[in-house]
């Protein structure tokens, strides 16, 4: 799922609660894994995260820095359309495949005790890889990924969980996962020209630097202390203002688009230490200029378990 090859064109994010006089957590879970397996059709790949409410009692067996999504700057959540026990992401190349399975595992959880708390579905525009970056276009007219690593153990290196930081066993492998419903003002971003847009993002819309810099290299930010080039608070350079040293996190976002002038993006980002990774960049960001045309109205942190089924016995 994180690896350097493209990533599937739609998804349907969705977050189950489940009815706890159904009994053990464990037992839930499992319940619904199977029965989710059991009906794959193939044409779709299911990956589930679970929620800090999952590990409730659990003490040492919870991943250690699994909590409750805080409210950063800006975010307007609804609680509607926020955290949960249980994430399950579908994802596909053909839209009706991924509706239809979707609608399945929903159907699956009702059976199992479990109700759907919320939901979004999502697509990549111009999904691509290009030098070995999984690439799309968001609603902002902009690509994105380059910030991705190039190599699945690089990948590895940021995203997944290793022995020795204090884990539980059964973690090693997994992956923090933070889910986030951003809502763009298309609108109002598309009354600024292209140089203005550019300027706030701190990238071309293909993703050469301001300073001339082609896609594969590193800008050189030290040789611009005023931001004359690239603004000091421009979208990148705050994200990570030394580019030889990226955050150490893996993007793999959607667009979305609700109508009625509801559409963004749902950020996902997977790191293997939410202080260092995710939680460093969002509270960088305060203050960037690209603030007044994004609003998080929903998401979520999420641990995703390593292959097999011993994270299901961590549950019980």
């Amino acid at each position: 799922m994180l690896g350097a090859h493209q990533p599937e064109s739609r998804a349907g994010v969705f977050v189950l609660d489940r009815d706890q006089s159904e009994g053990e957590v464990g037992r839930a879970v499992r319940a619904l894994v199977e029965g989710a397996r059991s009906d794959d059709g193939g044409d779709t790949l299911v990956a589930f995260g679970l929620g800090t409410s999952l590990f409730e009692g659990a003490g040492s067996r919870a991943p250690r820095q699994l909590r409750v999504m805080p409210s950063f700057a800006g975010d307007l959540l609804d609680p509607a359309q926020s955290h949960g026990d249980l994430l399950v992401r579908v994802a596909g190349e053909d839209a009706a495949a991924v509706r239809k399975a979707v609608a399945d595992v929903k159907a699956v959880a009702t059976e199992v005790g479990w109700t759907v708390r919320w939901g979004i579905d999502g697509f990549r525009a111009d999904n691509r890889v290009e030098e070995s970056r999984a690439l799309a276009r968001n609603p902002f007219h902009f690509t994105e990924g380059f910030g991705n690593p190039e190599t699945e153990r690089e990948v590895a290196d940021r995203a997944l969980v290793r022995e020795g930081q204090g884990e539980p066993a059964w973690a090693v492998g997994g992956s923090y996962q933070v889910v986030r419903v951003i809502r763009f003002a298309t609108e109002l971003w598309d009354k600024d020209s292209v140089p203005e847009q550019e300027r706030i993002m701190g990238r071309r819309r293909d993703g050469k630097w301001l300073d001339g810099a082609s896609v594969g290299e590193e800008p050189n930010f030290a040789a611009d202390p005023k931001g004359r080039q690239t603004p000091l608070d421009s979208h990148v350079r705050l994200a990570a203002p030394d580019r030889r040293n990226p955050p150490p996190i893996v993007r793999r976002s959607y667009s979305y688009d609700r109508g009625d002038g509801d559409a963004g993006i749902i950020f996902n980002c997977y790191q293997r230490d939410l202080a260092k990774g995710f939680e460093a960049v969002q509270k960088r960001l305060e203050g960037e200029a690209l603030a007044k045309y994004v609003l998080t109205t929903g998401g979520g942190y999420f641990f995703v378990p390593p292959p097999g089924d011993a994270w299901i016995d961590a549950l019980g």
